[in-house]
């Protein structure tokens, strides 16, 4: 055994009591990015503005050392293809109001939050087996949810106006570097 590192029984209460912790610093974390998502992301906002809903779409990406993780999120007008390590919910615009769609860990983890074992979730669990026996509805969108070709209007207007808006700001630099 290697200098400095102590091995220790635990017991599978004090197990649990420490899944309770993490699992709270997680959900902290995760709600913290999907709120942050919807109320600060610029992108996020300019849907909101058009559209009664958006998706806050978060999926776990590897930095450039192939080592460190992080989760991106992403405001979408239409749902995502469901992957493994990816959190999908659907907000009310212009409200706090989310709602989950799924919660996919990576599929390595999987075994771990079957029904008993000490990491259980009920909404973990039922999107893993959604996304195991019924993919496809799990990727359906929500009857209320806008066309295809809606959501592209939105999207392309949205571009002209962020487009606008960076050649507007671009003229008042330039304009005030004279000055």
């Amino acid at each position: 055994m290697q200098e400095g590192i102590k091995l220790f029984k635990t017991s599978k209460h004090e197990a649990h009591d420490r899944y309770l912790h993490l699992l709270k610093d997680q959900s902290e974390y995760v709600q913290k990015g999907a709120d942050e998502c919807l109320k600060k992301n610029s992108l996020s906002l300019a849907y909101q503005a058009k559209s009664s809903y958006i998706y806050i779409f978060g999926h776990a990406r590897t930095h450039d050392d192939g080592f460190t993780k992080r989760l991106i999120w992403q405001p979408r007008l239409s749902k995502p293809t469901p992957e493994p390590n990816s959190y999908l919910f659907r907000a009310e615009s212009n409200t706090d109001v989310m709602e989950v769609c799924w919660v996919l860990p990576p599929s390595e983890f999987w075994g771990q939050f079957k029904e008993g074992n000490v990491v259980d979730s009920d909404i973990v669990e039922w999107s893993i087996h959604m996304y195991k026996t019924r993919r496809e509805d799990l990727a359906k969108p929500f009857p209320e949810d806008l066309s295809d070709p809606r959501a592209k209007e939105i999207l392309l207007s949205i571009a002209r106006e962020m487009e606008e808006s960076k050649r507007a700001s671009s003229a008042v630099l330039t304009a005030s570097s004279w000055a």
